[in-house]
């Protein structure tokens, strides 16, 4: 399998210039392990905790194993020692020399609670999500800033070059690079393999599961969710378990980065903590999986298009957050009357809007939602539709239509 540069490693080689320790967290699967080895696999010696040999050497003697390990250093899959980063923090307090130690791991709660414990101030925390657009066609990283103007200026916009991936494929393939960038893997066996291996297995364990019938049947029914507004009292009804069941199951999908729960845009703060989110799979062939959908047809000819198109779209501008270390200002929107707009993100005071749909011929009345928010915002915000069509074009005053893929 071929190596695809990744967007992270800039903000990676930024960190590693001011602290100390630098952990990349993510889902299983999405290369922590390979962005680490190609990039700084020449500074930094390796050693991967995975390993039951080395993981017991750690947990037996870890001032010794930390001392043999001679940073600068990867410590790869520190969940399994999670013990160490006592003795770390003791390390980088004797000698704080930014970029000494490189961690990886899932984002389990024991993990980042011992982070937070342990070596709070000394350490960037960055995620790595599945291949984005950008970097399976090898596109030079870009600003938050750079990416809003290129979608909000439809000239600069209709000068884009069109995205060699199809549609149908993003969808049924995603962006975890193993599928995404070897043609000769099954992709059936490939997602199946992982629900099985990761989500069924590590999850599963994680949340102390006892019944992995319901949670499986959870995580199929959250897969069909994707796109739509959290309803945690009728999930339970449907899974057979309490609705704070329900609540930890997610917020174990959430930490585990497979899930990501998208708030609800409101100037009142308080609003905002008590209006449910939406709820998104990060990655789109997981959630085309989980709806049983295999084929192109399936997916273009289904009722889930519209779900899966947007899916793809917040997907995209939450990588694109993460990729440059900052927190991800997104949200939607949703007015009393139904009105909606699927992605609010807000940057420097400034609102920007868009509105997703599968639709290959726009109307004005697919962006009515759009120009109602727009003139309740006021002139601070922007906002543009994006769909299926080939080329950018104005489809009301002050919005204009995109193409899917230039929607980040």
């Amino acid at each position: 399998m071929s190596y695809l540069k990744r967007h992270l490693t800039q903000t990676i080689l930024r960190a590693t210039a001011t602290f100390p320790a630098v952990l990349v967290t993510g889902a299983r699967q999405t290369g922590k392990t390979t962005l680490l080895r190609r990039e700084f696999g020449a500074s930094h010696r390796y050693l991967s905790l995975e390993r039951p040999d080395i993981r017991a050497r750690a947990q037996a003697d870890p001032i010794a194993f930390l001392a043999e390990a001679a940073p600068p250093a990867i410590l790869d899959e520190i969940q399994y020692a999670p013990d160490l980063l006592h003795y770390i923090k003791e390390d980088i307090d004797a000698n704080r020399f930014p970029g000494r130690w490189l961690l990886t791991g899932s984002q389990h709660f024991a993990l980042m609670h011992g982070l937070s414990q342990t070596l709070s101030g000394r350490v960037a925390v960055l995620t790595l999500d599945p291949l984005s657009t950008a970097e399976v066609e090898q596109q030079a990283p870009s600003s938050i800033d750079a990416l809003l103007d290129k979608v909000f200026d439809a000239s600069s916009a209709a000068d884009q070059p069109s995205l060699p991936i199809e549609l149908a494929d993003w969808l049924l393939r995603g962006g975890f690079p193993e599928p995404r960038i070897n043609p000769q893997v099954d992709r059936q066996l490939w997602f199946g393999s992982y629900v099985q291996t990761y989500l069924e297995r590590d999850v599963r364990d994680l949340a102390q599961i006892a019944d992995l019938g319901a949670f499986t049947r959870f995580l199929m029914l959250v897969g069909a969710r994707t796109g739509t507004t959290l309803n945690m009292t009728e999930l339970s009804r449907e899974v057979g378990v309490s609705n704070p069941t329900i609540k930890r199951w997610l917020s174990v999908l959430e930490t585990s980065q497979i899930i990501y729960l998208l708030q609800p845009y409101y100037r009142n703060l308080g609003k905002r903590l008590r209006k449910s989110p939406k709820l998104y799979l990060i990655d789109p062939g997981l959630a085309t999986f989980f709806l049983g959908l295999h084929t192109p047809e399936s997916v273009l000819q289904g009722p889930s298009l519209g779900a899966l198109v947007e899916t793809a779209v917040v997907g995209e501008w939450l990588k694109a957050c993460r990729q440059q270390g900052e927190k991800p200002n997104l949200y939607y929107w949703q007015s009393n009357t139904i009105a909606e707009v699927d992605l609010v993100i807000e940057r420097g005071g400034a609102l920007y809007g868009i509105e997703v749909k599968a639709t290959a011929t726009p109307t004005p009345n697919h962006a009515e939602g759009l120009a109602r928010w727009l003139a309740l915002v006021g002139s601070q915000a922007r906002g543009v539709l994006a769909c299926r069509v080939d080329a950018p074009h104005a489809l009301r005053p002050s919005i204009c239509a995109v193409p899917w893929h230039l929607a980040w």
